[in-house]
């Protein structure tokens, strides 16, 4: 009996490469064609709003030291229309984070503006906001509209966006482990510099679209703002668009309020061995 000398190269190469990518960093794909909420959601009219400027596509966090670098992917070509000077304009995207995966730990409220909830298994630590406004105008508003969320929202030291991708740097304060065992919530929504109430720099969801309104929804405060979110596993796969229009459904009382409030989970959190051990093979 001998062992390939490619099976053991192969080993090798996994166990001595695969571990601290693993824990460091962490990738997650989502349907393409689901930037639609609930399954009703249509965009604003004006033609700043290119078709897939909010269908997000994929997810990366990579953890460098006391950093992480954060990609999301768009399914269209950035543009800049606003002038914002972040190479991107229209999107913007929330990323909450479970670091303990333990049901009734951290926050199960949303953030302003997004009308969402978080399963109690799922409660997060932390939330980064990623946004093409500066970024002392998104602590501002972080620092007025957050409450007692404040101090764990983190905004990024860096923010661009290039093609089809929206790259950003953060610290990553308060935030220790691995990412590997974190789990994760992307919920996509529109950069608006003129946000409603306390809504935390969010485009609203209207019954019916507008210039600048997204349709679909509701006119009262039942309905979730969020266009896209990741759901199931985060594979992309056909399934995860029914998975993400189950959460974000919703029921509305007479009165506007929520009957049956958006409900989120997350993905990741798995823990997956470096290596599978590989037998040997037999000649």
């Amino acid at each position: 009996m001998k062992t390939s000398h490619f099976a053991v190269i192969s080993l090798a190469a996994a166990l001595l490469g695969a571990p601290a990518l693993a824990a460091d960093k962490v990738s997650f794909k989502d349907p393409t064609g689901d930037d639609n909420g609930p399954g009703t959601y249509k965009y604003p009219t004006d033609t700043v709003y290119k078709r897939g400027s909010f269908d997000l596509t994929d997810f990366t966090f990579e953890k460098k030291g006391t950093k992480a670098d954060v990609t999301l992917g768009f399914n269209t070509t950035l543009e800049d229309a606003w002038k914002m000077g972040s190479g991107f304009s229209v999107q913007m995207a929330f990323i909450f984070i479970d670091t303990d995966g333990k049901e009734g730990s951290g926050s199960t409220e949303g953030l302003p503006g997004l009308n969402v909830k978080f399963a109690p298994a799922y409660g997060w630590e932390k939330v980064i906001v990623i946004s093409p406004q500066a970024s002392g105008r998104v602590k501002a508003e972080v620092g007025n509209k957050a409450g007692a969320a404040k101090d764990n929202v983190l905004v990024p030291t860096r923010v661009k966006g290039s093609g089809r991708k929206v790259n950003a740097t953060v610290d990553l304060a308060g935030l220790e482990g691995e990412p590997s065992q974190w789990r994760f919530q992307v919920v996509v929504q529109s950069n608006e510099g003129f946000p409603a109430g306390s809504d935390l720099l969010t485009r609203r969801v209207n019954e019916f679209e507008g210039q600048h309104r997204f349709g679909g929804g509701n006119d009262g405060d039942c309905d979730p703002h969020a266009i896209d979110v990741l759901a199931g596993e985060g594979k992309g796969e056909a399934s995860e668009v029914k998975a993400q229009q189950d959460m974000l459904s919703f029921e509305c009382a007479e009165d506007g309020t929520a009957k049956k409030a958006a409900t989120l989970t997350m993905v990741g959190g798995a823990t997956k061995p470096a290596a599978q051990e590989q037998k040997p093979e037999q000649k």
